[in-house]
């Protein structure tokens, strides 16, 4: 009887750990973070979610600890960029020990919407079209040739900062979660529309911000990482380096050049990104005409860490943040 008792508990022990066992979502970078975290809501709680670059180190220099790996290998779901800077993702699926792992490549889920990296007039080409990774750079509308080989073209990766794209991608990450939480699916799809329902209604205040500017240019002494973001309202930009860039000094002839288009648009505003320090867009300002024009920042997401989610920060919030520079910068 002793022995029976034990059987049993022992038995609803295991079916009690079966049915509460967590799914694991491994996600690389904060915007997939927060994306999963809006979806899953109160569900969330049921659910073991990992940010992995989560301590503000930019996605193009991250390199995974063999922790990270681990935690990937036993991931439910995992959720990546897929550009350039991710080409460790293909050893660590390789030898993942969880073979029924929903993988999900944001680059790949927009298919035809990635588009090619462009230097466009003005802009400072890394040295030899040199990428940190060691690809060389092809952009879109350019055919650069070393010796009789054309280079390969690099996709842009920042797909996250266009409005249009998250709808795109959360979509995916819902259908995800329901596949491997069918019995939350309702509530996934429910906080999925929810959230699409932001993510619409702060699409449209970007399109009627730059339908209010007296500008439909962007000047970035920095690199720019916003490319999907302008082209889904077709703004015009002019910047110091590609998004992917590694470079942290300008030349003069980029600097000349930048400086000249403040005066020429008759820009009040310099942009950077939020990992700028200002010295690039202070002696373009010095440089140009107009002493008195501002420094404003674009938050590109690339530096959140865990206190900063901590502390309450969220995809929306940023974006509605770089909402009110952008209506700034525009004037």
């Amino acid at each position: 009887m002793n022995l029976r008792k034990i059987f049993f508990s022992v038995a609803i022990i295991l079916a009690a750990a079966t049915s509460f066992a967590k799914t694991k979502i491994v996600t690389t970078i904060f915007p997939e973070y927060d994306w999963v975290m809006e979806i899953a809501g109160d569900k969330a709680k049921d659910s073991e979610v990992t940010l992995l670059i989560g301590k503000g180190v930019d996605l193009h220099s991250y390199q995974p600890s063999i922790k990270d790996i681990a935690k990937i290998s036993t991931a439910d779901i995992f959720i990546y960029v897929g550009g350039e800077s991710d080409e460790w993702v293909e050893d660590a699926l390789a030898n993942a020990k969880n073979k029924d792992m929903k993988v999900i490549n944001l680059m790949e889920v927009l298919g035809d919407k990635v588009k090619a990296e462009e230097v466009i007039e003005g802009m400072q080409a890394e040295e030899e079209h040199e990428h940190e990774h060691g690809h060389e750079h092809a952009h879109e509308g350019h055919e650069h040739h070393e010796g009789e080989e054309e280079e390969e073209t690099e996709y842009d990766e920042h797909v996250w900062l266009s409005v249009r794209n998250a709808k795109i991608l959360c979509n995916e990450i819902a259908n995800a979660l329901c596949e491997k939480d069918s019995k939350n699916a309702s509530t996934y799809k429910s906080n999925l529309a929810s959230y699409t329902a932001k993510l619409d209604s702060l699409d449209a205040d970007f399109e009627k911000a730059v339908k209010s500017g007296s500008t439909d240019t962007l000047l970035f002494a920095d690199r720019f990482p916003f490319r999907y973001f302008v082209d889904d309202y077709n703004l015009k930009y002019y910047a110091a380096f590609v998004g992917c860039s590694a470079e942290t000094e300008a030349s003069f002839e980029t600097i000349a050049f930048l400086a000249g288009k403040v005066d020429e648009l008759n820009l009040k505003n310099v942009c950077q990104i939020e990992s700028g320090n200002g010295k690039i867009a202070r002696t373009v300002i010095q440089s140009s005409k107009n002493k008195k024009a501002k420094i404003l920042t674009f938050d590109s997401m690339q530096s959140v860490t865990t206190k900063d989610i901590k502390k309450g920060t969220t995809y929306l919030g940023i974006m509605n943040k770089n909402l009110e520079v952008l209506k700034e910068a525009l004037k």
